[in-house]
Order: structure tokens, then sequence, then C-alpha cells
């Protein structure tokens, strides 16, 4: 602010020579005068006492000098920036309201993040009245995007807030200044980003790894569901799953075209999708279709206690033909543990697995390149699937611990909450698998069929454990 006033007052060179030229005038004046008054009997006395009405004079002019000019301005002065600015576009208005929530930021000791967005009219002034009021709450703005939509601008805003001010205060509030269809929720410190380097920083994580498209989707869009939907069901028959190219919006749903065949699903139920979300959403769709298939080729190799060393990798459809191998080496009684009941088409079933659309893989393979061992992490819509199947003879060397624990740092690093496993309860190795883990373990019977659900979050772990359909799935 200090250097905003300074640039508004120019340097005048004819004021410092008026201020020169009346400092000698005043030495002279000052001089005559001590000659005067010194030479008569009272003389000193009466210089000293013109020193102190001098001093106290200046101390005077000094206080009421500082007093003034840091006054606050008007309350006419503070309405025309806040107005011109909403007129002029959103980028002043909201950087007004942002300084001063700012200062007043500076002096809360406890503060909350909200996430918040509201639909206003698309008019000059609606932007800054919603400022206003949240400048009346103590709310800082610290981001601000608009989404355009055919009536009216849809405005997102990061706020930090003190944290005695209730959701219901600031929703009623933004209602009295214009706002509707508003929505609020708690935000963290990842929030903090701005959209384009969050934009970015996704579209990177997905050209390095075809499976990271459902996630960077799901981050990009806040909490929604996401379904792959393939074209080609595993048994081999057509789903009837399709879309156009340019994808299709209808409110709280997006559908998009899966450059590996079928629909990408999108739902938010609780907030409609804007024509702003839905072109980035296109966007990293159409980024991953031009890249094509690609996982990052990193290997880890390490030495089982019997002193046999394996390597554990990222997989895809390229071991297809190493991973049916080791399905015909199987016992029938590994894979019916593994999915549950025969396996009528094994190679589509793998196809399936394989993709980096449904999830990550992970394969462990000896010192002769044998593959001996499959671990795949798969998303489920809101939740995560892990499984296993470890050939018959590298099984009780802790091949699936290992790969279990692996499985369960992908999904903590994708922001899962927690993991589910399906399988029989006869199945000792999956149960101890599970539960040397060492995380909130949940379990579900139903008909035979074990579903283990390990918590990654504290936040996950505190609540209860609902009825599920993923036993029958």
């Amino acid at each position: 602010m200090t250097s905003a006033k300074s640039a508004r007052r120019p340097h005048h060179w004819r004021r410092d020579l008026i201020e020169l030229a009346a400092l000698f005038t005043a030495v002279a004046v000052a001089d005559a005068i001590a000659n005067l008054i010194g030479h008569q009997p009272d003389g000193p006395y009466l210089l000293m006492a013109s020193a102190v009405a001098l001093v106290a004079t200046a101390a005077f002019h000094t206080w009421w000098a500082r007093r003034h000019s840091h006054a606050p301005p008007s309350d006419e002065a503070d309405a025309v920036p806040v107005g011109a600015g909403a007129a002029g576009g959103t980028g002043t208005s909201a950087g007004g309201a942002a300084g001063a929530g700012g200062i007043v930021g500076a002096e809360e000791t406890g503060t909350t993040l909200w996430r918040m967005r509201t639909t206003v009219l698309d008019a000059p002034g609606s932007l800054a009245a919603l400022c206003t009021a949240l400048a009346g709450l103590r709310v800082d703005i610290l981001t601000l995007q608009t989404h355009p939509l055919a009536q009216g601008t849809v405005d997102e805003f990061l706020l930090r807030a003190p944290a005695s001010l209730q959701a219901q205060e600031l929703s009623r509030k933004i209602a009295a200044a214009g706002g509707a269809s508003t929505w609020i929720e708690r935000a963290d410190a990842h929030d903090l980003v701005d959209t384009p380097t969050r934009v970015l920083s996704l579209a990177t994580r997905t050209a390095l790894d075809a499976a990271e498209l459902p996630l960077a989707l799901r981050q990009l869009l806040g909490r929604c569901t996401i379904h792959s939907l393939p074209a080609v069901s595993v048994t081999g028959r057509a789903t009837g799953q399709s879309a156009p190219v340019e994808g299709v919006l209808e409110e709280t749903v997006m559908r998009l075209r899966d450059p590996s065949g079928g629909v990408i699903s999108v739902e938010r139920p609780y907030l409609p999708f804007t024509p702003t979300e839905f072109a980035r959403a296109r966007a990293l769709v159409e980024l991953d279709a031009r890249l094509g298939p690609r996982v990052p080729r990193s290997e880890d190799i390490l030495t089982l206690p019997e002193g046999n060393e394996i390597t554990v990798r990222r997989a895809d459809r390229a071991d297809l033909a190493a991973a049916r191998a080791m399905h015909d080496r199987c016992s029938q009684d590994t894979l019916g543990l593994r999915y549950h009941g025969p396996v009528a088409d094994a190679d589509r079933y793998l196809d399936h697995l394989l993709s980096p659309r449904f999830g990550r893989t992970l394969a462990v393979q000896t010192a002769s390149g044998r593959l001996v061992a499959l671990g795949h992490l798969l998303w489920d819509g809101d939740e995560t699937e892990v499984a296993l199947l470890v050939e018959d003879d590298w099984q009780r060397r802790g091949i699936g611990s290992e790969l279990l624990r692996r499985l369960v740092a992908l999904a903590e690093e994708a922001g899962c909450d927690s993991v589910y496993a399906v399988t029989q309860s006869r199945n000792t190795g999956m149960v101890a698998a599970m539960r040397a883990l060492e995380l909130p373990l949940d379990y579900q019977i139903e008909e035979g069929t074990l579903v283990i659900t390990a918590r990654l979050s504290s936040e996950e772990a505190a609540r209860p454990s609902a009825p599920t359909e993923r036993a029958r799935r």
C-alpha cells in the first residue's frame, strides 16, 4: 500500500528549493533574535523558554501528522474499488477481497480452509457483492475460478475462514449476497495448489503411466465416482457401452470415449459438472489416447529367505502370454481360491486384469525370467480391490505378503482410503497377509465368501463398516 501511494506522488524540485530557502531564513531570524535578547539581563531565560516552546510545538505537530496520515479511508472511498473491480473483471475484485482478508487472516490464530462453489448472475457487481460479504465475515479468498454457463456464472473459491465460522452462516451470507446453489465442504493443504499447476501435474502423471488416468480424473474433478466400462465383457459379449468422440455431458454425469475401447463414466451426484470441467477431463483423455499404452519400467530385485532372487516390476498386456503360462502351471485349487470358481476364458480375463485402465498390476519373475506371481490393484468405483495369485511351487515364501505390501503402498500413493480383498474363509494365506499389514481390518462373510477391508486412513478407520454388495459381485 505504501509503495502504491508513493508512486502517485512524483518528486518536485521546486518544493525542495522553497524548503531550503525557508530553513536559511529561519536560521537568520533566530540568530538576530539571539543577539537582541542575549544582551539583556533576562536574555538566557527567555531563550530557554523559547527553546522549550519550540520543542513542544514540534512534538505536537509530529503527533498530529502521524495520526491523520494513518487514518482509515472513508466508506465512500472503500466502495469505489470493489465496484470497479467487479465491473472490470473478476481478478481485481477477488484480489481486493483477498487482500483485505489477508490482513485479518494474519491476526487469526485458528483458521479453517473451505471450498465453496456458488452461482451468480453474469452482471457487473455480482462478484463484488460476494467478496464484500466474505470480507465482512473476516474470510480470506485464496483462489478463485470462474466457470461461465449459459445462464449465470459458477464461482469456485478456496477460502481461509476463522475457525468459529460455521458453514451454515457462510451459506446464509452468500445467499443474501446473491449466490445460488451454494455448495461448501472442508478443504485441506493439497487444495492450496493453484489450478494450472495441478492440471499440469496431473497431465504429467498421466503421460508417464496409463493407469493414472482414472486417478487424475478423480483428483481433477473432486469427490466423484469413475467407472471404466469395456465395450466387450470378460466373457466376450458386447456390452453396448459407447460414446461419441466429443463425449457426453449430462449435468452430474459425463461419459468419455475410452481410447482402449468402451466408455469412462464419471458421476458426481451432489454437484453438476460445468462445461469447463468437462473440457479439462476430455483433454486428459485425449492426451492418454495420443500417447498410447505405457507403463513405467522400474524393477526391484529381492532375495528370498532361501537365497533365491526375484524381480518385482509393473506388468501390462504385454505380459499376457507369460501370465497365461503361469495360469496353466497353477493347480485348480489355487485358481479357485483366486477367482472363486473355474475360469472359462483365462486369456480374456487376464487381458482385462492386465489393462492399466482398470488398475495396476505387479509381476514377480525369477532369475530365469519365468513369471510366478501377479498382484492386482483394481479401481472399483469409489473403492479399491487387491488380488493375488502365486504359483503353487512359490507359495509360503513371503511373495504374497511382499506383493500385498507394495499394492497397499500404491493405493496410499493414489489417495485411496481403503482396500479390500475378496476371498474364501479357508484361504489362510490371504488372511495372514492382510493381518500382517498391521492396519485396521473389517471382516464380512456371506455365503462362504470373505471380504477383508483394510482402512488406510484414520478417518476411514473411525467410520463404522456398512453392508456392501462386493461379496455378491
